[in-house]
């Protein structure tokens, strides 16, 4: 059973609130951003093509919060990383313009990347093997609740507000959440003192890449699967609100269970669970044609993302305590390499046929779990 204080401890709190407010202000963007692109800013596709690289970039250079945290506390780093992505989705309804929309982009993805790393930092660092699985997933619970709410208000004012107050509205969130941040000092307690310069070591190889695989995968689930249901089954926007608000209804509810099933699993076994799902959800994704059936794939393939946390909570028990945050920001960066050139190999096979898009992600797949019968059992009670 999970520890009754964890609820009442200042970092669970301070990180609760901000992973809430990120997804609200993220998602906010994510849901304007193609109609206002369309209707306000008359983008061509390329002009979009340009916009989601750029997006990609920060994730890139995650490792810079290495250098920055030299210089800042690191619930400081994570408080501004908030700020910036409120920002960012604020001033993106008020800049209907290609260099408008990049230097909004870059703003926001910057936050969001930034916060992402140092999330997951904290979460390693102050909770302990055995907490960390229940904290990550109620932390997953929250940004799903965060993305229905924010769904759920673009798709009650959409026909009542213009395009600038709905940027406004999501990207306040974010903007309110990170200067209460700024107050708040959930680090008080004792920490191992983290390194400051770069950590690549072999012991965590496997870390390394069940991270980039992940990466690689998620960018076929994120760029395809929803293109498959518009163009291949003729979504309407509706159709895909009502698809969201549902699907982040289920992990709303389920995700909270995830540490428990980590804790009595083990990573080895979970991972090894995600990854063959995930295999047959690419090949059901390739060969069924029935839109009911996408539909439950999709939700399906999402609940199943949410294992991924193993990769972390694995990499915490092979961990040196202080390696934990420059690993994770090397992490955010490794995740992100694929999203340079997975987007361009899979739209090149959908031009040929999308069915090989979603088998690439098959075999994307079957690597992991290749990888994952190299990793040594991790049940929290034996340690490793």
């Amino acid at each position: 059973m999970p520890h009754r204080n964890l609820q009442t401890r200042p970092m669970y709190l301070y990180l609760l609130t901000l992973t809430f407010a990120q997804a609200v202000a993220f998602l906010g963007w994510t849901s304007l951003f193609n109609n206002f692109a369309v209707e306000r800013a008359g983008f061509s596709g390329a002009d979009i093509g340009i916009v989601n690289a750029v997006r990609e970039v920060p994730g890139l250079l995650s490792i810079a919060v290495i250098l920055l945290l030299r210089f800042l506390r690191e619930v400081t780093l994570t408080s501004l990383s908030i700020l910036l992505l409120g920002i960012g989705v604020i001033l993106a309804g008020f800049f209907p313009s290609l260099s408008g929309q990049l230097a909004c982009t870059l703003l926001l993805s910057t936050g969001f990347h930034f916060f992402e790393a140092t999330n997951q930092s904290l979460t390693l660092q102050y909770f302990n093997i055995r907490e960390a699985p229940i904290i990550i997933g109620r932390l997953r619970s929250a940004m799903a609740a965060g993305n229905f709410f924010s769904i759920g208000l673009i798709f009650v004012l959409a026909t009542h507000l213009d395009f600038r107050f709905l940027f406004a509205l999501t990207g306040a969130v974010a903007v309110a959440a990170g200067i209460w941040a700024l107050g708040q000092r959930p680090d008080m307690a004792e920490m191992p003192r983290q390194r400051r310069g770069m950590v690549l070591k072999a012991r965590y190889r496997l870390f390394y890449v069940l991270t980039g695989l992940a990466g690689a995968r998620r960018q076929i689930f994120t760029v395809f699967a929803l293109f498959l249901l518009v163009q291949h089954f003729h979504f309407s926007l509706r159709d895909m609100a009502l698809l969201l608000l549902f699907n982040n209804l289920v992990n709303w509810l389920l995700n909270p269970y995830i540490g428990r099933i980590i804790n009595a699993w083990g990573e080895r076994r979970i991972l090894a669970v995600k990854y063959i799902c995930i295999i047959m959800i690419c090949i059901s994704y390739a060969f069924f044609q029935n839109s009911a059936v996408i539909v439950c794939l999709y939700v399906a393939d999402q609940f199943v993302f949410n294992f991924a946390v193993s990769i972390r909570t694995f990499f915490q028990k092979i961990a040196l305590p202080e390696d934990i945050s420059p690993s994770m920001a090397v992490g955010v960066t490794i995740n992100h390499i694929a999203a340079v050139f997975i987007p361009l190999a899979g739209g090149a096979l959908w031009m040929y046929d999308y069915r090989l898009t979603f088998l690439l992600g098959a075999v994307l797949a079957f690597l992991s779990l290749l990888a994952v019968a190299r990793m040594p059992g991790t049940r929290p009670e034996a340690g490793l």
